[in-house]
């Protein structure tokens, strides 16, 4: 298959398919034609019921097949890579949580390390010609130069989920260099849509505000962060699996860029690039909420980054793409989902 053609039917395996990103994946996947194998191992970090729906969702489809299994099993994923054949993977399956990862750092090892090493070796050995893998806006860490660019350095995480996703860059690039492997990290800025996760503001927010009840608001409300539509995240690791990764001819060892390579190995923010303010996106929620949140002022938490932007220019000039959906469009969006799935 060559790279750019979106046309030509691909046997895909996405991980992570019953969760926020990979759900909405899986179906643009689907309805272009595409073969999706979807895996997930339905963990309970938060309700089953919510990825249970977002698969019924996927099993309507036709070329869709859903594996339960997770990645940190190894004789289990080297039995798939090898059953299967796969001509691309979308890695999206992850400890997520920059809090969590506080209270169970052992589940980021699990999933983020030891899993991540199973994708690797079973793209590896079976001639995968494209692997994409979801990477995060937290890698960045202590970085206060805006907007963050690939090309920075990011050896500064303040988290270990944070790191666990650093971690997963590296991993990459190793086998790119080592085995050719062509590999695409995608950094995602603060994901939300339909179908979103629980654990994240813009949920927890509408949750409490439609039930009378007060919304923690961090550092004060003086975070900013790129949120970023989910159907904007997934045109971006669409257009980014159809470009398969390439060298840099132009990359110099003796200065060498974090964000490309000798090898097959390429890293793209995917944010809106334009944070909004905490207190802004309150106040946006509010107004498509028809209701006003009582506040509880916190100080910031540990592990949490006090402001993310995306610098989207390398996405642009390679994909020829950048998110766009604005923000009281893409929470209304997101409420009026709310509002329908759970009957409020």
């Amino acid at each position: 298959m060559k790279p750019g053609v979106e046309d030509t039917v691909a046997k895909i395996l996405v991980t992570g398919a019953a969760g926020f990103i990979g759900s909405h994946l899986s179906k643009r996947l689907l309805d272009r034609g595409d073969e999706v194998v979807g895996l997930d191992n339905l963990n309970d970090y938060y309700d089953v019921s919510l990825k249970e729906a977002r698969l019924a969702q996927l099993q309507k489809k036709a070329g869709f097949r859903f594996v339960q299994l997770d990645l940190a099993d190894r004789e289990g994923m080297a039995a798939l890579f090898k059953d299967e054949g796969f001509e691309r993977v979308v890695n999206l399956a992850a400890q997520a949580g920059v809090r969590y990862s506080l209270i169970n750092p052992h589940a980021y090892i699990d999933s983020n390390l030891t899993g991540f090493v199973n994708v690797l070796e079973g793209c590896r050995h079976n001639k995968v010609e494209h692997l994409v893998y979801a990477s995060s806006s937290s890698v960045y860490g202590a970085n206060t130069n805006m907007p963050f660019s690939i090309h920075d350095n990011v050896d500064h995480p303040v988290s270990l989920y944070a790191a666990s996703k650093k971690a997963n860059e590296l991993m990459a690039h190793t086998y790119a260099h080592l085995y050719r492997l062509p590999v695409t990290g995608l950094r995602f800025f603060t994901v939300y849509g339909p179908w979103g996760r629980p654990d994240m503001a813009m949920f927890l927010f509408t949750k409490a505000i439609l039930a009378g009840k007060p919304i923690d608001v961090f550092n004060y409300g003086k975070m900013r962060r790129d949120f970023t539509y989910v159907d904007d995240i997934v045109e971006g690791v669409m257009r980014t699996l159809d470009n398969t990764a390439t060298p840099n001819p132009k990359w110099d060892g003796a200065h060498p860029d974090p964000g490309t390579s000798s090898a097959p190995s390429r890293l793209y923010n995917i944010g809106n690039n334009n944070p909004v303010e905490l207190m802004d996106l309150i106040s946006t929620l509010e107004q498509a909420l028809g209701k006003t949140a009582e506040k509880n002022l916190l100080p910031i938490q540990p592990g949490d980054v006090p402001a993310t932007y995306a610098d989207v220019d390398d996405l642009m000039r390679d994909v020829g793409f950048k998110p766009a959906t604005p923000i009281a469009e893409g929470v209304q969006r997101f409420v009026s989902w709310y509002r329908d799935y759970y009957q409020v």
